[in-house]
């Protein structure tokens, strides 16, 4: 980066001249105002209210978009090409609507196409005004604006509302282009070479994103179980505590992913129906897990359910069965075994139950197995449920009973195109599943955690929990795959 724009970029930029509000940035020639911020949002709304819905992680689909109101705009480069951070208020109508959702934009403005955007990253020609003519579209997809932004984290810098946020540690580099990764659905990723990767966060809500808080945590701990926070970025919102807005971390170069590894090696049961290695991977997964769970337990705050509490706890269970059963009436035969499940968790846990944060979306797609051993990523829980819900204390064998529907998953590969119902087949996968399912338990006790075994109405009533969200998940989304988390539940009901 050349001293000049060093230079620009620890100007603090008070809030007048971040334009908060509705806002934008500045084409060539253009001095940089709110008044001019203002012009490039209004001419941008129209090619965002047609974009947006298109992409994978707004969440809105399928409700027709009633209002567009910018929240906070901040120019963080200005000319051509000139990049623009938004927060956009997006309002669907209705009487049940709420205030509706805030999503994070990085817009682009180029007086010509780069090459490395794609059509889908697009918006369209802006029109009218100062930037008639102008190309708009998604900075992720822009190698030197994303740049630009890692720039501004390396640096610290702070527009306004706007802050970047460095751990502890050496420097960062501030030349580095990014790559946007093609993996993200809730949210985007920006590859920086083989040394960082930052989550941009899509959907915003005002409090710490879990993955920031619990990943700083683990870091500051010391833990070599996540990948090491290198910087965040946030805005405050109305008065309210800081919205996260992106975290950098490590990129772990050399890892593989534990779903794909998980599912070579069910691949394989087609050939070689021996047991193969991967249970000596679930062990050591169980194990990481684990020392997770005792990091988080040291670090954050716990508490101990009292019976009023779990019989609250079970209640939502069955609220969210309820809910279900609405949705998939296929449940309603497996309802009353399933209440009665639930019911067990109260009674079997009389004198209490201690919970504490916990990952919250455990799965074998958020687990990496380096060379040095297995990794945890994305802590941010499920992106559907409201944050302050995702930052409660849980049972720690929720990410437990989570991990082991993921092996049922992994599992069920082995029968995908499978003509008919293939007996032997079914076996196989059977096997694999309850094989692999009982060393992660294993290896999750040797690594210090609770042994899942001795509470089996905590673990049944979790799995049931989240099978029936899987249940409304794929009737929604992917149909053909429903039998998955449906077998799963007649198991679990035959069992109370």
């Amino acid at each position: 980066m050349s001293e000049p724009s060093r230079s620009q970029a620890h100007v603090h930029r008070e809030p007048s001249d971040a334009a908060t509000g509705p806002v934008g940035t500045r084409a060539p020639g253009v001095r940089r105002t709110a008044a001019g911020v203002g012009e490039l949002v209004q001419a941008a709304l129209p090619l965002i209210a047609e974009w947006l819905p298109t992409q994978r992680w707004y969440a809105g689909k399928g409700r027709p978009i009633a209002a567009l109101t910018p929240v906070v705009g901040t120019p963080l480069q200005v000319g051509d090409p000139a990049l623009l951070h938004l927060l956009l208020r997006v309002e669907h109508g209705g009487a049940s609507a709420g205030p509706g959702d805030v999503y994070q934009l990085l817009l682009g403005i180029r007086s010509e196409q780069p090459a490395s955007v794609g059509p889908m990253a697009v918006l369209g020609r802006l029109a009218g005004g100062t930037y008639d003519g102008a190309t708009l579209y998604d900075a992720v997809h822009d190698p030197e604006l994303t740049g630009r932004l890692l720039e501004h984290l390396a640096t610290g810098d702070r527009f306004g509302s706007l802050s970047f946020r460095r751990t502890p540690g050496p420097g960062l580099p501030g030349n580095l282009p990014g790559r946007a990764s093609t993996a993200e659905q809730s949210n985007s990723s920006v590859i920086y070479d083989t040394a960082f990767i930052l989550k941009l966060f899509r959907r915003i809500s005002p409090g710490t994103n879990p993955d920031l808080e619990l990943s700083l945590a683990l870091s500051r701990a010391g833990s070599t179980r996540i990948p090491r926070v290198a910087a965040w970025f946030e805005c405050r919102l109305e008065r309210s505590e800081p919205a996260t807005l992106g975290l950098l971390q490590r990129y772990l170069a050399d890892a593989e992913d534990g779903w794909e590894l998980a599912l070579d090696q069910v691949a394989r049961l087609k050939g070689d129906p021996s047991p193969g290695n991967f249970a000596i991977e679930a062990h050591r997964l169980g194990r990481a897990t684990a020392e997770v769970h005792r990091v988080l337990a040291r670090t954050m705050p716990t508490a101990r359910l009292d019976r009023a509490r779990i019989a609250g706890l079970a209640d939502a269970m069955s609220d969210r069965l309820d809910s279900a059963v609405a949705a998939v009436p296929g449940l309603m035969r497996y309802r009353p075994a399933l209440r009665a499940a639930f019911q067990q968790l109260t009674a079997a846990h009389l004198d209490g139950l201690l919970v504490q944060r916990i990952h919250g979306d455990l799965h074998l797609g958020q687990a990496m197995r380096t060379p040095q051993g297995w990794v945890l990523l994305d802590f941010e829980g499920e992106p559907a449920k409201p944050l302050a819900e995702r930052r409660l204390p849980q049972p720690a064998l929720r990410d437990v009973a989570a991990m082991l529907r993921s092996f049922d998953y992994a599992a069920a590969h082995l029968l995908a195109g499978a003509p008919g119902q293939d007996p032997e087949l079914a076996l196989l996968a059977s096997a694999w599943a309850s094989r692999n399912r009982a060393a992660y338990c294993a290896g999750y006790t040797a690594g210090g955690g609770a042994d899942p075994t001795g509470a089996p109405e905590l673990m049944r009533a979790l799995e049931i929990d989240k099978a029936v969200y899987e249940v409304v998940y794929e009737a929604r989304h992917r149909p053909s795959w429903l039998p998955i988390p449906l077998a799963a539940i007649n198991r679990l009901a035959d069992s109370v």
